[in-house]
């Protein structure tokens, strides 16, 4: 399957525009969600053996997980444990639908497995995708691993009104997923950006945390972690840290895209990297890592962290998940790898915890910074 990826199916998606493949690829993992011999089918030849993690009061049957920014719309719900993921981030979802950017909006850079995009939260807004959600709780086919929802500012919402805009959208989706990140480090909507200022995002998880404190006298508060930006200087990921135990988070997710690009060469990575928009992929590894071995550090491991950004193979899991990462996520990889990376990563994450004589993976985690 690798092989027919990269030999067939890959060359065919990028000679189309990068937007249009995602379209019809969610168009087809929207048919086949519905049809359980089709998600027996991506099952047999794509699902991951199991390395189970306990991690905010939830079971994920494997580390490895899909980024949000894949499934905005929670298209394809049931599609992505059958192809091997051990947990589901959709979104990011906004409390009023919007359109998003001006496209074109994403742009691959091949050779350096990179993409750029300026999406810009589109999306059909908070009360369209938890009519979405509840169509998959229904339907019986609803996965046996995780759902987060990633939740985003409303373009047309002002940053003065952020906190109530969140909290609405939470609100609207909270019994219908399992984990909320909450999205504040976007390059792609206006001033977005400073709403990872302290003051500004205590307010927005202070909000979110009165939700959860009223609807959860009727079950278990949901888990609400925050997305940080690579960007951010190692003093303002503290900053963010310290809300950690204020505001009860229970996690963060490093890292989001990178508005830096690195020096290239290469006429047609440089068209790509001028473009504005975020990059992902195997340029903001590095960073990445840096930025999750900060904040394992300055928490002492305390403060769980899921790794994202620039994650192609087993060593780059390994990498984020020795530096402080206790699961981790595929966007970029996953487009450039296909669709049997998850499985490939977890097989070989068992092969390196007997390597390295570790028992579990939770013992591997941080491994590197002791």
């Amino acid at each position: 399957m690798s092989w027919l990826y990269h030999h067939a199916i890959r060359p065919a998606f990028f000679r189309q525009d990068p937007e249009q493949v995602h379209n019809l690829t969610m168009r087809w993992l929207n048919q086949a969600s519905r049809h359980p011999l089709c998600l027996e089918m991506a099952r047999e030849v794509c699902g991951a053996p199991d390395l189970p993690v306990d991690l905010f009061g939830l079971r994920f049957p494997n580390p490895v997980g899909l980024a949000a920014g894949m499934d905005k719309s929670a298209e394809a719900v049931p599609a992505w444990a059958a192809l091997g993921f051990g947990h589901t981030e959709l979104g990011a979802v906004t409390w009023h639908g919007q359109p998003g950017n001006d496209k074109p909006r994403v742009f691959r850079a091949p050779s350096a497995e990179a993409i750029v995009n300026r999406m810009g939260f589109n999306n059909p807004g908070a009360e369209a995708v938890a009519a979405e959600l509840k169509h998959w709780h229904d339907s019986g086919q609803w996965p046996t691993h995780p759902v987060g929802v990633n939740l985003g500012k409303s373009k047309v919402t002002p940053l003065d009104k952020a906190s109530e805009d969140y909290a609405n959208t939470f609100r609207t989706l909270w019994n219908l997923a399992d984990f909320f990140v909450v999205n504040v480090s976007s390059p792609n909507t206006p001033n977005l950006r400073q709403l990872q200022d302290k003051a500004a995002l205590s307010d927005i998880l202070a909000a979110m945390q009165e939700v959860n404190a009223t609807l959860a006298k009727t079950g278990k508060a949901k888990p609400i972690l925050v997305k940080v930006a690579p960007d951010l200087t190692f003093d303002a990921l503290d900053e963010i840290l310290s809300l950690v135990s204020e505001r009860s988070l229970a996690g963060l997710v490093a890292t989001n895209t990178t508005i830096s690009r690195p020096s290239t060469d290469h006429p047609q990575v440089r068209q790509t990297y001028a473009q504005m928009g975020g990059l992902s992929g195997k340029p903001v590894r590095e960073r990445s890592t840096e930025v999750i071995r900060h904040l394992y550090r300055q928490s002492r491991g305390k403060v769980p962290i899921i790794g994202v950004g620039g994650i192609f193979n087993t060593e780059d899991a390994w990498e984020k998940i020795t530096a402080g990462a206790s699961l981790v996520q595929l966007y970029t990889g996953f487009i450039y790898e296909g669709p049997t990376l998850p499985k490939q990563i977890v097989s070989g994450l068992q092969k390196k915890l007997a390597e390295q004589g570790f028992d579990s993976l939770s013992q591997a985690v941080g491994s590197c910074c002791i």
